[in-house]
């Protein structure tokens, strides 16, 4: 029988599965299949995103358990339902009517207009929940099951509030509208929210970030990122059309929400984009991959940062997000009123907006400290 260890952890700040196995080529070949595979040569083991979808699929890979022993380790085991004393994790696989129900599912949602990452999250949080309380039945003492869930199942392996949250909204879809049942939610109360901070970098860490990359697509990217406050996928969504140039604004089309938006963006962005065009001829899409008149992949662009960021020599795990926050904090930090960066950003409260306020130096600057008195 084959041993593979899947250990919950970080790699280079972000959560990570880890999947140890002494060498064998079936196991690497299997690994490989799985989204967002990779290999590290400094931890000796592949490694996928720490995620309920690819925890799924490690799950069915090695379900033969004659044929290999599957060990998950972090967390209180021994809690968590399918998974025995010695950490073998086992989730019982979907059946026909599961299937069915899901179907219906992601059926209603893509008539109602949900976008991809919603019917993704929302179906895979389902279909995990209804491997959880496998052998019964959703039908049967629903508000039980879904304690249960996430007294047992999501609480144990440390998984976020905004999986938990994620988890609630989906299943609360899933019980009204394919089972027809409602459900009594005083019973599955919703986490509470975390007040975080965002993680904000210095213009002159942008200005390194920027500098160091040689390739003009992908220094305009996280320049366009920067440069009017996007996120990533409104950026890999821009077409040419989309810049007018005449008016210095850029569109926004179904960003966050469905909601199309502009932005300013400035005269050396403009001029930029002028010589991008000339060189690359994008087809459809303004930023394409290798196949033409295709959307250049969320993944490469990860890439492009993660390169940037070494090249830069800067030590702190940034995200593609952060360039958004840092936007934010340095409108406001110029005097920007909070209420057009909220509409920049396509907020739609403005209390979303405000925590900008939290890391702006603008007023924490002038404040003296007492122990320059002394």
């Amino acid at each position: 029988m084959k041993s593979v260890q899947v250990i919950y952890g970080e790699v280079e700040g972000q959560r990570r599965l880890k999947l140890i196995f002494f060498y064998d080529r079936e196991l690497i070949n299997m690994v490989r299949a799985l989204p967002g595979a990779t290999w590290s040569k400094a931890l000796k083991c592949w490694h996928v995103a720490d995620t309920q979808g690819n925890m799924n699929r490690i799950s069915d890979l090695f379900i033969d358990r004659s044929r290999f022993d599957l060990i998950v380790k972090g967390g209180d085991t021994k809690k968590v339902e399918g998974i025995t004393g010695n950490g073998t994790f086992f989730l019982a696989p979907l059946d026909r009517q599961d299937f069915i129900w899901l179907e219906a599912l992601e059926d209603w949602m893509r008539h109602r207009r949900y976008s991809k990452s919603t019917i993704r999250g929302y179906s895979e949080v389902v279909s995990t929940y209804l491997r959880f309380i496998k052998p019964s039945s959703p039908e049967s003492k629903p508000e039980g099951e879904l304690v249960r869930f996430t007294k047992d199942y999501i609480l144990p392996r440390g998984l976020s509030i905004s999986f938990q949250n994620q988890a609630i909204s989906g299943l609360k879809i899933f019980y009204r509208e394919i089972l027809h049942l409602e459900l009594k939610l005083e019973q599955v109360s919703r986490p509470r929210l975390e007040h975080r901070l965002p993680n904000v970098l210095s213009k002159d860490e942008v200005r390194r970030l920027l500098g160091v990359l040689r390739n003009p697509k992908h220094r305009i990217m996280l320049s366009i990122i920067y440069g009017c406050g996007l996120r990533c996928g409104e950026v890999l969504n821009l077409r040419p059309g989309d810049i007018d140039s005449g008016r210095r604004l850029l569109v926004v089309r179904q960003g966050k929400g469905s909601k199309d938006r502009v932005v300013p963006i400035s005269v050396k962005l403009i001029e930029m984009l002028r010589q991008y065009y000339k060189d690359y001829r994008p087809k459809v899409y303004l930023f394409e991959g290798i196949r033409p008149g295709r959307p250049y992949s969320t993944r490469s662009f990860q890439n492009v940062l993660k390169k940037a960021i070494y090249l830069a020599g800067i030590k702190k795990s940034v995200t593609l997000h952060w360039l958004r926050h840092s936007y934010a904090t340095h409108l406001h930090e110029s005097g920007v009123d909070i209420r057009y960066i909220q509409e920049i950003l396509g907020h739609k409260s403005s209390r979303t907006t405000e925590i900008y306020t939290h890391v702006s130096s603008r007023s924490l600057e002038r404040i003296r400290s007492p122990f320059d008195d002394l």
